[in-house]
Formats: C-alpha cells, sequence, structure tokens
C-alpha cells in the first residue's frame, strides 16, 4: 500500500462537478445566484517590511514614523506541549491580516525538536489544499540528519484539520456523483446544480471567512509561527501545492527565507483553467507511460490504452459493484483512473481494476476513487482554489474550454476542466498569487520530475527561470514528488543544501 503522504503532495485538479450553461431550466448567470455579496479586497504586501510587534497600550506612535504596508501585528504565544510522537501548539492568528486587532482564528502546529546541534525551523507542507500536515511529520519519515538540526514544523493551514476547520460545501460521494463530460440537458442541469448548492452551502455556512482563505494569507500565518518560535528566518520544504505556499512566503518575506526546497511545482502565473488543461496533458503523459510499463509487465491487458477507453465507455452507463450496493460512473472513474498514476507502486492496481470493470465489475476502479476522494478536504481545496487563481465567470466558458481541452487530453482534459465550474459561481473574487519572482530572497531549489503526472515538468522550468534566485534540479522518473523518498541523488543535494546552504548548479540532473 502507498504510503499517504505521497498523494497528499497533489495539486488535485480532478474532482468531477462538471459545468453548465444557461440551458435546461438552471440559471448559471452569477448575477441571478440567490447570495449576498461577500467580496473583499485587501493590501498584498510585497515585502517582509512590515513589523512583526506592537507598542505597548500605553505608548503613542510617533507621528513621523513611515506608515507600514500592513498594519503591525503582534507577535503569538507559540507554547509546546507533548503530543503523540513530538510536540503541539495552538496559536492564534488574525482571521484578517489587514485587520490584526479583530477576529482570531486558531492554527495547529506539531514539532518535532531538533535532536543535536540546532539551525531553526525547517517548515514541511505535503501539498493539497485540503490536507494538513501537522499529523504527518511524524509518519514521513525526515532522514535523521536533517532532524538532527532542524526542528521539524507542519502547520495545519488555515481553515484544515484542525486549524479553524471550514466544514461546508458537499461530501466528496456527492461531488463525484456526476458526469464530468457533457452529453446533454440532464448533464448539465446535474452539475450546475451541484455547482451551485456548494457554493451557496459555503456562503451560508462561512462567508465571513472564505475571503481570507487563500495561500498569502497561509504564507503571512507561517512567518508569524516563525517569529513566535523566536527565529530570524525559516528553512522550507514544500510539495505540490506546497509550492504555493512557499512562493508566496518567499515573495512576501524573502528576507526571512533561509532555504527553500520546492518540490512538484505549481506555477501561479497562468489562468487556473490553463494550468488545469496542462495538468490533464501531465495525466494523459502518466496514463502512456502506465500503458508501455504494463506490455512489459504482462499486465493481462493486450491494448491497455483501448481497455482504458472500454473502462470509460462502460462507466457512462453504469458498472454495478460486488462488493456493495453502488455502481461505478463516470465520475469516479476521472478519479479512480488519477489516483495511480500518482505513484508507480499502484500501477498494477489499477491494471487490475481495469480488467475486473470491463468484465462487469465496478469494484475495484470505486476502491480507487474512494482513496482519493478520502485524501482531501474539499470544502478547504476549492476555497482555496478559487481565491488562488483567475477563472472564467462564466459557465458558458468552462464548458467550451473543457471541450477544447478534450482535444488535447482526450481521457483527463474535460473532467479536470470541468471541475472548477465552482469557481464560476463562487461568491468571493480571486486574489491570485499570480508569478512570484522573490527578487530579494536567497537561492530556492526547484526540483521537477520529468514524468510527474500531476504537476507536469515544463511548470518546474517555468518557475525556475522566473525565481530571480531559483536553481533547477531535474529529476529523470515517473511520479509525483521526490524529495526524501527514495533518490540518494536528490536527497543528498536537499541535505547539503538545507544543513550546509551549500547550492547545487543549476540544471543539474538526477
Amino acid at each position: 500500500m502507498i504510503r499517504p503522504f505521497r498523494f497528499i503532495v497533489v495539486f488535485v485538479v480532478l474532482a468531477v462537478v462538471a459545468a453548465a450553461c444557461s440551458r435546461g431550466g438552471v440559471s448559471t448567470d452569477r448575477a441571478d445566484i440567490d447570495r449576498a455579496d461577500t467580496t473583499t479586497t485587501s493590501t498584498i504586501p510585497t515585502s517582509g517590511d512590515a513589523p512583526t510587534s506592537v507598542p505597548d497600550g500605553d505608548e503613542s506612535p510617533d507621528p513621523s514614523a513611515p506608515t507600514p504596508s500592513t498594519p503591525a501585528t503582534a507577535v503569538p504565544e507559540v507554547e509546546w506541549s507533548d503530543c503523540g510522537a513530538g510536540e503541539c501548539a495552538t496559536v492564534l492568528v488574525p482571521l484578517d491580516h489587514d485587520q490584526p486587532g479583530g477576529r482570531q482564528i486558531s492554527l495547529h502546529v506539531e514539532r518535532l525538536p531538533a535532536t543535536g546541534e540546532r539551525i531553526g525551523g525547517l517548515f514541511f507542507n505535503f501539498g493539497g489544499p485540503g490536507a494538513g500536515a501537522a499529523d504527518l511529520i511524524g509518519r514521513f519519515g525526515v532522514p535523521s540528519s536533517i532532524r538532527e538540526h532542524f526542528d521539524i514544523i507542519g502547520m495545519d493551514p488555515r481553515g484544515v484539520g484542525r486549524s479553524t476547520p471550514l466544514a461546508c460545501g458537499l461530501d466528496a460521494a456527492t461531488l463525484y456523483s456526476a458526469d464530468p463530460t457533457i452529453e446533454d440537458e440532464t448533464d448539465v442541469t446535474e452539475l450546475v446544480g451541484i455547482s451551485i448548492r456548494y457554493a451557496n452551502d459555503c456562503e451560508a455556512a462561512k462567508g465571513d471567512v472564505l475571503p481570507h482563505l487563500g495561500t498569502n494569507d497561509v504564507a503571512r500565518d507561517m512567518d508569524l509561527i516563525r517569529a513566535g518560535m523566536g527565529d530570524d528566518t525559516l528553512s522550507y520544504v514544500g510539495y505540490s501545492y506546497g509550492t504555493s505556499i512557499g512562493q508566496a512566503y518567499a515573495e512576501l518575506f524573502p528576507d526571512r527565507v533561509r532555504a527553500m526546497i520546492l518540490d512538484g511545482l505549481v506555477d501561479p502565473a497562468p489562468s487556473g483553467i490553463d494550468v488545469a488543461i496542462e495538468q490533464a496533458q501531465g495525466f494523459e503523459t502518466a496514463l502512456t507511460n502506465w500503458a508501455a510499463d504494463c506490455g512489459r509487465r504482462s499486465c493481462g491487458l493486450s491494448d491497455p490504452l483501448a481497455a482504458v477507453d472500454r473502462m470509460l465507455a462502460l462507466a457512462e452507463d453504469g458498472v454495478a459493484s460486488s462488493t456493495d450496493n453502488r455502481v461505478f460512473g463516470p465520475g469516479q472513474a476521472a478519479i479512480g483512473l488519477a489516483y495511480p498514476l500518482y505513484d508507480q507502486s499502484l500501477w498494477g492496481a489499477l491494471d487490475s481494476a481495469i480488467a475486473q470493470a470491463i468484465d462487469g465489475d465496478g469494484a475495484g476502479m470505486l476502491r480507487l476513487a474512494d482513496s482519493y476522494a478520502g485524501l482531501v478536504d474539499f470544502s478547504i481545496y476549492f476555497a482555496v482554489s478559487c481565491l488562488d487563481s483567475t477563472w472564467p465567470r462564466s459557465t458558458d466558458e468552462f464548458l467550451a474550454r473543457a471541450k477544447d481541452a478534450a482535444t488535447v487530453a482526450p481521457r483527463f482534459g474535460e473532467a479536470i476542466v470541468n471541475d472548477y465550474i465552482r469557481c464560476a459561481v463562487w461568491p468571493v473574487d480571486p486574489e491570485p498569487v499570480g508569478g512570484v519572482t522573490a527578487a530579494e530572497a536567497p537561492p530556492i531549489l526547484v526540483v521537477s520530475t520529468t514524468g510527474d503526472p500531476a504537476t507536469p515538468y515544463e511548470n518546474g522550468v517555468r518557475v525556475a527561470e522566473r525565481l530571480a534566485s531559483g536553481v533547477l534540479v531535474t529529476f529523470e522518473g515517473e511520479g509525483h514528488t521526490i524529495v526524501f523518498q527514495g533518490s540518494g541523488c536528490i536527497d543528498a543535494l536537499a541535505h547539503e543544501y538545507l544543513v550546509d546552504l551549500d547550492v547545487p548548479d543549476d540544471g543539474v540532473r538526477c
């Protein structure tokens, strides 16, 4: 069985709620959706020059002092107590970082204290959005040579896990019950209806919180924890969506970065749909690699890609499961097919699940889909995704772009693009992270895998070129992310960089 962190390290783009237009009796005009306007705007600092403490209450500010880029925020208390394999803390931070004296929310943080001579805190984020990091640091298996010198820190991002969870929207079973490929008016009505229900529920339950869940806010939270620990700088390892957090942090606080490794790169510069199409192509490439390997392994499928197409066609009409009363449908097919492509150790499970489905039993594919759906809290996933990128506000445009995506990624394109139809009706306007340069940051290692299905290799190339101090490290292989996951070459580079600040040559390959 695959280690769970390998799949929490995902910039997941494979939910399967589809787009809709104004057909089928469902209004898709944003103005026609009955909800209050919760859109807000905020000033995002572009450097780390905002003070991290406020004067005592009896002190008056100096009227001649320059106005900071954001209001001053008090350094939070970080008090550790024993828990599990390490220590835990509950840290209070502002819900709105532009209103530091306003409502506070709690963040759950865990650490494994350094076992030897301490350099500082090393923050890990294993991906998402919608996956916590706190309880994973004890299971990830950070090398002892790294643990010797660093407090290993895992923070559940705001809205996730035990950090003031969002808890809105619809359950995963409902989200994946619909067909992501639009054939008729019934598909349109069902899918856009689910999207509107999802957005309306989140607005009704958490409308005041939704504007403050973006990745820039998560980066500011991480900086407050750094300050609360008494460290002048931090070191960071981010996987998949964690690379978005790292990029945001480096842009906001470049002078507070000691060392940073970004593995499995999310490129925040393109539009959300453009990123989705690129990822769909990445999954098509990974599927082709699986099919070639399937032939070499004599996996039991005489024509693997034809078998996939047959499985997808059968799923359109539904395939009964032999283990329960459920039916395997096209929604589960999209995520069930994607899940094992994240790691080669699950390719054999995909072989058997496809063969089983073709023989009339959907149980194997349902197990794969269930495993995927259980990884991420989808309420926070879409809340963050809709904030972090630009999206069309027209569901007609979503439908059209999804059909376009199917021409370049026939098995994944439409499902991946249609996943984000909720962002067309989301009640909060985006505040994109955008293309990050981190002009004053020290060297940042960008690790990209040539066969990565979820965050294609080219993402890392682009991000490394855009970062003022980006250093590209290429891993030639399959799977999603690689640092501290079995490559001696990559792990040696990571160790020398994190501990000794020994920066490898740009373009090195493992």
